[in-house]
């Protein structure tokens, strides 16, 4: 029963920041905590080479200020606020390449993956005033995100438990522009809303955890914990936070044949993600509000085990964000061992 999937990290999900104020624009970072599945925190049970595809697609109208409330007004200077009309859906596609070596280091299994992204972003805001001053984007793009490479992945496998650790990078490879834009009688650094890419470079180190109360692992509760630490922005002055994120899932195997060769697979799952420390630089917000989010939801999906392959539907709603999008999470994952 245990045809885990692959497991990767999506760059560039939510194509950096829809709505600029005074001193630039908080962060969200590369980590998409929505888009794998329940197992793929730990490595497939068998060398060999693995490829799949995974969509995620994010959904909002709704940007929290740093106590969790709501946004109806933007500060864009003296005069009335300006209102918010925010609605966001952002699709991206990630194909991936997992190799699960037949070597151990120390006891554990190495692997290794490359997850590029393609994102079809579809972005549209409107900030307005009675005075009509402020920004009106309506902003459509697709193409290449940021990639993440993950050199250094281990996993200590046990009867009853994997331990996973490891280490990757995301490159700033997207689509990424700063301009100067006016709001008024002033002008104002801002980030492009049409990015697909962050900017900026960001080390990534994850533990997971997978514990099968069953000899034949057809139950898994999983954890697992990443952090990020973040490089400068291109062409502006600011260094995002670092950032924690926690995963959780609970998945259960029922065979659908006496061969238990189609196996459903469902459970809930959620996550949780901090900014831990501030930004800095000299376009960072003045009042540094560090974001978090939650999410609660859960998956369903096949495993056909003669065929070596998984199909998984995911959703997760957002709750309790402060300083961020509050959202929901979808997405259908494929995957095969070759």
């Amino acid at each position: 029963m245990g045809n885990k999937r692959v497991a990767f990290i999506a760059a560039s999900v939510l194509a950096g920041c829809i709505l600029c104020t005074e001193a630039g624009a908080d962060e969200i970072g590369h980590f998409a905590a929505g888009l794998v599945n329940i197992r793929d925190y730990v490595m497939p049970p068998e060398p060999g080479f693995y490829s799949s595809l995974y969509t995620y697609r994010y959904t909002t109208d709704r940007l929290n200020d740093a106590d969790g409330h709501k946004v109806h007004s933007v500060d864009l200077g003296p005069g009335p606020d300006p209102k918010v009309n925010l609605d966001v859906d952002v699709f991206v596609t990630v194909p991936s390449l997992l190799w699960v070596s037949p070597w151990k280091i120390a006891g554990a299994r190495y692997g290794a993956y490359i997850a590029p992204s393609i994102a079809t972003s579809s972005v549209e805001a409107a900030l307005a005033t009675e005075r009509t001053r402020g920004l009106n984007p309506s902003e459509s793009n697709v193409g290449f995100g940021d990639i993440y490479v993950q050199p250094v992945w281990l996993d200590w496998s046990l009867q009853h438990w994997d331990l996973a650790l490891g280490y990757g990078f995301y490159a700033p490879t997207g689509r990424y522009d700063v301009d100067t834009i006016s709001l008024g009688n002033r002008e104002v650094r801002a980030e492009d809303t049409d990015n697909i890419g962050l900017g900026y470079w960001t080390h990534q180190f994850q533990g997971a955890v997978s514990w099968y109360p069953f000899d034949n692992k057809g139950t898994a509760v999983t954890a697992a914990l990443t952090y990020e630490i973040n490089g400068e922005k291109q062409d502006y002055d600011m260094v995002p936070g670092d950032r924690l994120s926690l995963n959780w899932g609970i998945s259960q195997y029922l065979p659908l044949d006496k061969a238990q060769s189609i196996l459903l697979e469902i459970g809930p799952a959620g996550y949780s993600h901090w900014q831990v420390s501030d930004d800095t630089g000299s376009d960072a917000p003045a009042a540094d509000d560090h974001d978090q989010t939650h999410a609660v939801g859960g998956q369903i999906g096949l495993t056909i085990v003669p065929w070596n392959s998984t199909i998984n539907f995911h959703y997760f709603h957002e709750f309790a964000s402060e300083d961020r999008f509050q959202g929901d999470v979808m997405g259908i994952n494929l995957a095969l061992k070759w």
